[in-house]
């Protein structure tokens, strides 16, 4: 039995005992869809959600091991806290494709609209999250630039009342993590700490991580007014082993003299403060002021030579809201967000490149680039929501406006650092001259949902997803492109869609079609250009149903086509049609859960990967994997849990991630053969 046929046998089966379950209204909180804390069950959108207990039972040492609960979402992990995204989409890559997902933290992104990293979501602390929340597809006029393929937000716990938990998690191949939360509530106000250290020797030479997080909050409440303020600080020290040349358990990377030996520090500091007004006229009005201050330095070991690049941005924002009920049917919501952001870039190589002569030649030693952008946004928004018997209308449109203002503090052109030539033709850097760019978009969407019954909604939903061009994109040129002249990318979504939430049973089923125009790329000359199109169309499930008292499964699943739409030769290949590389068409990830006792619980989950393409050609693949993991908790007290996991039960060799390089060939980031982790929780209150 394939994935589809398993998709479609297992909803058969929960619609058919659907017709027996009791119905009574089952309410899902969520910030996401909104940017409040309120149950948004009849919005027209897709919402996932990953719950504390799943976070707990899983204990991730990467996001990637929760988001595989969600279906259209496939992160690959690189090494340490590295990681590529996808959702609804391929594997994103590339300079600026983390331009595609918009990540953040209680509501707050991670990273300004025009300097994003790809891995970006290590800056979250997902690790000691109250739940995350996924809104698939454009969805929403709340997220502007990046949220073309959703919207991944990491919530952490409220730890401003009476709580209080400590932690340890041991595993294989020197793996540790420390917890700590707490919290007092003194009435009126309150303060807490959530924070987690985490070690990982790691499984293959040259490879370690040091992480440390920590999230502070305070609360004040008043009659009509609240305001909630955190700091988020992250720090990331790791060892980084590189590609290797196969998947088959190794321990080595793919070159083990590699100089500079590739590693990655990283630091972040995001602060933010929310405050909320219930006005006497009815009316919500939320405003929250936000400052980020962010450094990382790393290796770049999937490039020519492996440059050091040294990157940093601080900068100030405000997201706001307000919203009024026009009648008992209507409902009005307008806001505004706005930012500035400086940010910085310096490359450059101390060793020479050695793979092949002409790269010698190419790739200097010295700078490779050094400048500084400024940046500002600003984004008003309208939303209207029309209530009538059954049916919810929803209908919004934003406007936003991207500037960047560039200074190049090198020579400017094709040479190197000291402004002598390259031989064979020139340098491959090239240096753009200072300037201005900016990019205004409109980004609508209208939907409509209709309750089928107390329990079951049927929605669907137009909507228009946009990016601005990343400064990456922009500014670090390559051979003879001087001038990066790029739009922005738009997608147009068309989506359907059904959920069923039951005391026992609860399913979403949705079906998109979602077209991409002007994609960014780096085509054949090694130009950055933007005149790419794709198709991605997909059907999702994820369903969680109660077989029995003891036994409970989950599924998370899905189909989907992502394909090259426009005519590109390469290598005498014309890609139109092709699927697009590192875009697996089945994902399936199913749990089968028993309860035996009231305080012990049992876990088995299939993770399935199907093959995929590595290169735009389709002349290269990986064969795709299952992987097993067994996982259990045992409450020895009403304050203290055992967790134990075994990972990679049936010892599979696999790759993590897989791609196709013209200068490297196949490469890979095996995955960890068969290990284990335990963790003991101790919550008093």
């Amino acid at each position: 039995m394939n994935v589809s046929q398993l998709i479609i046998a297992t909803l058969g089966a929960m619609l058919t005992a659907q017709a027996t379950a009791k119905e009574e209204p089952i309410e899902r909180i969520n910030t996401t869809a909104s940017r409040t804390a309120a149950s948004t069950s009849n919005l027209p959108q897709t919402l996932s959600q990953v719950a504390q207990q799943d976070l707990a039972l899983i204990a991730p040492t990467h996001i990637e091991e929760a988001l595989k609960l969600v279906s259209g979402a496939n992160l690959q992990r690189g090494n340490g806290q590295e990681y590529l995204p996808a959702l609804r989409s391929q594997v994103l890559s590339g300079a600026g494709a983390c331009g595609g997902i918009l990540t953040a933290e209680d509501g707050i992104p991670l990273r300004a609209a025009g300097f994003c990293n790809i891995n970006e979501l290590f800056e979250a602390h997902s690790e000691m999250a109250q739940r995350l929340e996924v809104l698939k597809g454009p969805g929403s006029v709340l997220y502007g630039s990046n949220a073309v393929h959703g919207v991944i937000n990491v919530i952490t716990p409220d730890t401003t009342y009476d709580n209080a938990m400590l932690g340890l998690d041991l595993g294989s191949y020197g793996y540790s993590r420390y917890k700590l939360r707490a919290g007092k509530d003194f009435g009126n106000t309150g303060l807490g700490i959530n924070a987690s250290i985490t070690s990982d020797s790691g499984y293959r030479v040259d490879e370690g991580v040091e992480q440390q997080k920590i999230n502070l909050r305070h609360r004040y409440s008043a009659q009509q007014f609240t305001l909630q303020t955190g700091v988020t600080l992250t720090n990331l020290s790791q060892d980084t082993s590189g590609y290797a040349s196969n998947y088959a358990h190794t321990k080595q990377p793919a070159d083990n003299t590699q100089q500079p030996k590739p590693y990655r520090d990283a630091n972040a500091l995001r602060l933010w403060s929310k405050a909320s007004w219930d006005l006497k006229s009815g009316d919500m009005l939320t405003v929250t002021p936000y400052l980020r201050d962010q450094k990382m330095t790393f290796i770049k070991h999937f490039l020519p030579g492996t440059p050091l690049e040294q990157n940093s941005q601080q900068g100030v924002g405000i997201l706001s809201l307000w919203q009024r009920d026009l009648t008992s049917a209507f409902q009005l919501q307008l806001g505004f967000d706005g930012e500035y952001t400086r940010g910085d870039m310096l490359e450059q190589q101390d060793f020479p490149a050695t793979s092949s002569p002409f790269v010698v030649a190419t790739v200097p030693t010295g700078k490779h680039y050094d400048y500084d952008v400024s940046a500002r946004v600003y984004a008003p928004f309208a939303a209207l929501n029309w209530q009538f018997d059954n049916w919810l209308v929803h209908g919004g449109l934003r406007y936003e406006h991207v500037r960047y203002n560039y200074h190049n503090n090198m020579l400017s052109g094709r040479t190197k650092g000291d402004g002598s030539e390259c031989a064979m033709g020139g340098c491959r850097f090239n240096r753009p001259e200072n300037g201005v760019q900016q990019f205004d978009n409109l980004s609508p969407k209208f939907g409509v949902s209709y309750q089928l019954t107390a329990n079951s909604l049927l929605y669907t939903n137009l909507s228009r997803g946009y990016r601005a061009p990343q400064t990456a994109e922009l500014y670090q040129l390559q051979r003879d492109q001087s001038v990066a002249d790029l739009t922005a990318e738009t997608a147009n979504n068309l989506e359907i869609g059904y959920r069923l939430s039951l005391p026992h049973l609860r399913y979403s089923l949705a079906v998109y079609q979602m077209s991409k125009h002007n994609f960014i790329f780096r085509d054949s000359a090694f130009f950055n250009v933007n005149d790419g199109k794709s198709r991605h169309r997909g059907i999702e499930l994820e369903l969680q149903y109660d077989i029995s008292n003891t036994v409970d499964i989950a599924v998370a699943a899905s189909s989907a086509r992502h394909t090259y739409n426009y005519i590109q030769v390469l290598n005498g290949i014309d890609i139109n049609g092709n699927d697009i590389d590192t875009a697996p068409k089945l994902l399936a990830n199913i749990q089968l859960g028993w309860t035996p006792s009231d305080n012990t619980q049992l876990g088995l989950e299939w993770h399935y990967t199907s093959r995929y393409f590595t290169d735009p050609e389709n002349l290269h693949q990986y064969e795709g994997h299952n992987l097993f993991n067994l996982r259990g908790s045992w409450q020895i007290s009403p304050a203290l849990t055992l967790y134990g996991r075994v990972i990679n039960v049936n010892n599979r060799a696999y790759a993590e991630r897989a791609d196709f390089s013209a200068f490297d060939g196949d490469r890979y980031f095996p995955g960890r053969p068969r290990h284990f982790s335990l963790s003991l929780l101790y919550r008093w209150y």
